[in-house]
This record gives structure tokens, sequence and C-alpha cells, in this order.
């Protein structure tokens, strides 16, 4: 597997963390995968900071660990933007709501922890 290969696979691993309910109401495993400098546009238009969403993230769309809702994902592709930069993009659905979501994942100074940098989700109107 080439570098650029296992780089968006790192991300992509993260990304659909994430998206797990066991990830989502653990602050602690959250935290593991932003970055400190995390930013979010959601769908809903809010600007969420690394604290904002570490707190609020458990009471979040996805956080139902008893066999709620889930996100179904599809069409996750990666790029690599530069070294220790990847870009995925793909589409959500959540209880019947598609987003399309962007976000940018980074390696910082040479480690190997892939931590969620920035994201953004735009609704896709019904039909």
């Amino acid at each position: 597997m080439s570098g650029e290969t296992t780089d968006i696979s790192a991300a992509i691993t993260g990304e659909l963390q994430l998206l797990d309910p066991d990830v989502r109401v653990s602050p602690s495993l959250a935290a593991e995968l932003l970055d400190p400098e995390f930013v979010e546009v959601g769908a809903s238009g809010r600007r969420w900071t690394y604290e904002e969403m570490l707190t609020a993230l458990p009471q979040l769309d996805g956080g139902n660990t008893d066999g709620g809702p889930r996100f179904e994902v599809s069409g996750m592709t990666g790029t690599v933007l530069a070294p220790g930069l990847v870009h995925l993009t793909y589409e959500s659905v959540f209880d019947g709501n598609r987003a399309r979501r962007s976000s940018l994942w980074r390696r910082q100074d040479g480690g190997t922890a892939w931590r969620l940098y920035y994201h953004q989700a735009t609704p896709v109107p019904a039909g």
C-alpha cells in the first residue's frame, strides 16, 4: 500500500470512528480523534469548536447506543492535499436526512495520529 493510500485509509478509519455511537458518547475517545484546533460548520449552519463539540457530541445525532438511528455513509473518497493533510468527501443519511460532508484530517509534526481538523456538512434537500 502506498503512503498516500495509507494516509487516506487512516483518515477514513477516523471518520467512521467519529460516526460510531460508542465514540460519540465518549468525550475521551472523541478527543483522540479531534484536532485541538478543530472547527465544524454543521448542517444546521452552527459553528462548533473543539471544546463545544466534545461537550455536545454525546447528545448530538448518532449518539444513541441503544439501537437508535445510525449514520449511513456512501461514496467516501479521499485525496492527499499535502503531506499530512487528507481531504475526505462523502454523503450521509441520518434518520432520513441527507447531507454532503467534507472533512480535513491532519497529522501533526510527523506524528502517527491523524486528527479531524475541519468538518462541514451541507444538507441535501429532499427529492
